[in-house]
């Protein structure tokens, strides 16, 4: 294996879920092969001749030739070349299976079929690992099915082609519960090798020629972060969608729908690691705090807290509300907050739980330094219509404001700087609002209930930072105005 396919090993035997999406002939099957084996022989544990912790291996694929004709040859391969060597494996190969003397101890490979998701009940053991290929060929309603048999010594392993950015497979490269890796080809050994070094694995040749097909030669003048532009032997690339996902091993490029690139955040999140390395304490005394609020209730999951200095983002504060909302222990939060930073302004998401929260603050002397969110409100500031940068688009509402606000803030083509910690759950959040223009022309944006119904939650962590660029009057520090532009 090489190095990148190593740390994926890795990573199975650390962590309970991982996922690897792919350029073209990177091994990902051979890497799935590899993993599925280590567990099925390293895991079982035996008292007195008697197999006391079991193990199961699963593995499955979209259709049954990729079953058949993929998967189960690398095991084969592995199984026979280990026996070749004089290394005598427990158990023989029995059409797709391994199968042992005990009837608890095996692997076992066959097609994932969404109408017999009851298949999948049987899988409980000590040890149980389910490895999947082409993940975005199989529905949530098998992953849902796989993922009721995550308990105890439990491992699953994704693998797939980044063909589509929808559907389980695509949100678990975003989701904070799985250890995710992306395989360039690219960084293959025989590309950067120029020759065969690992048989099998896409070669030299096979780039060159797919280079010239699936990209444009762009100079270096022209170099677009958000059409992943890359440099390949002094050459400047721009891939279109068989390139990103044959090649790069990255998702088809985002539709124009969606908000907020991927891209976007990565940079904003690599600025951010850079800027840990140097005093960030002289950039926060140069620009005041803003502080972005968004109350959990009781049909909510996070109190969120997001902490801006122009244009960077110390932290999200997140704190679970575990079905119950405490406006009063919320609200001296952020209180101590103001009154510690007096320069300080705290901007709360008013619809619903966060009213009583502003309330609070109101009672204790705050009123002009705590501004009041609606999302619902018309899109206004001191008598005159909200548009975006340009000065050519309206808003329907002050959520389709905040939310465009943090769009152009991170487009990296505003030179903002934009700096974001990193975070799973802000990038899932991000990725998945959608836009439109109203016959109106007004910009709108996608419900919040539709957005739930995918991520299976609420904005949080988004809405606590658009609630950052409410159009209020920044206070005049000793270095002059800092903070919203607008």
């Amino acid at each position: 294996m090489d190095p990148e396919q190593q740390a994926i090993i890795d990573s199975v035997q650390m962590n309970p879920r991982t996922s690897v999406m792919s350029g073209t002939s990177r091994g990902k099957d051979f890497l799935s092969a590899v993993a599925a084996m280590c567990f099925m022989y390293l895991t079982p544990r035996w008292k007195n001749g008697k197999l006391i912790h079991n193990t199961k291996v699963a593995m499955t694929a979209p259709t049954g030739r990729q079953v058949n004709n993929i998967m189960q040859p690398e095991i084969s391969r592995l199984y026979n070349n280990a026996l070749s060597q004089g290394i005598d494996l427990p158990g023989r190969l029995v059409g797709n299976d391994i199968r042992t003397d005990w009837d608890e101890w095996f692997l076992t490979g066959f097609k994932a079929d969404d109408n017999a998701t009851e298949a999948w009940t049987g899988f409980h053991a000590v040890n149980t690992m389910f490895v999947v290929t082409e993940a975005t060929g199989i529905s949530e309603t098998t992953f849902n099915a796989i993922e009721g048999n995550l308990q105890g010594n439990s491992r699953m392993l994704i693998v797939f082609n980044p063909n589509v950015s929808t559907g389980y497979a695509a949100k678990s490269q975003k989701g904070e519960r799985w250890s995710k890796f992306s395989l360039n080809s690219l960084n293959a050994v025989n590309v950067v090798q120029k020759k065969m070094i690992i048989p099998g694995q896409v070669d030299y040749e096979w780039i060159v020629d797919k280079l010239n097909e699936w990209c444009t030669i762009i100079s270096e003048n022209d170099i677009l972060i958000e059409e992943d532009d890359f440099e390949f032997e002094g050459i400047w690339y721009r891939p279109n969608d068989l390139c990103r996902a044959k090649i790069l091993g990255k998702f088809p490029k985002v539709s124009e729908e969606a908000l907020i690139p991927q891209q976007w955040v990565e940079l904003a999140n690599k600025r951010w690691t850079e800027f840990q390395k140097l005093n960030t304490k002289n950039h926060k005394k140069k620009h005041n705090l803003i502080l972005g609020s968004d109350i959990a209730g009781m049909g909510r999951d996070n109190t969120v807290d997001c902490f801006r200095y122009g244009n960077y983002v110390e932290k999200f504060s997140t704190k679970h509300s575990a079905g119950k909302a405490n406006h009063m222990e919320e609200a001296g939060k952020i209180a101590n907050t103001l009154r510690i930073d007096p320069k300080a302004v705290a901007s709360i998401d008013t619809i619903g739980e966060g009213a009583g929260v502003y309330s609070r603050l109101v009672e204790l002397g705050l009123e002009k330094r705590v501004i009041s969110c609606k999302y619902s409100a018309k899109p206004e500031f001191r008598g005159r219509k909200l548009k975006d940068s340009t000065e050519q688009y309206e808003f329907l509402n002050m959520r389709a404001f905040l939310f465009w606000s943090v769009r152009e803030w991170l487009d990296p083509k505003n030179n903002n700087d934009a700096m974001l910690p990193p975070s799973d759950s802000f990038l899932e959040e991000a990725t998945e609002i959608k836009w439109f223009f109203r016959s109106d022309g007004k910009i709108q944006m996608e419900k919040k209930e539709d957005i739930k119904l995918r991520l299976k939650r609420s904005t949080d962590e988004f809405d606590a930072l658009a609630n950052t660029f409410h159009p209020i009057s920044p206070v005049m520090s000793a270095e002059g105005l800092s903070g919203i532009l607008w």
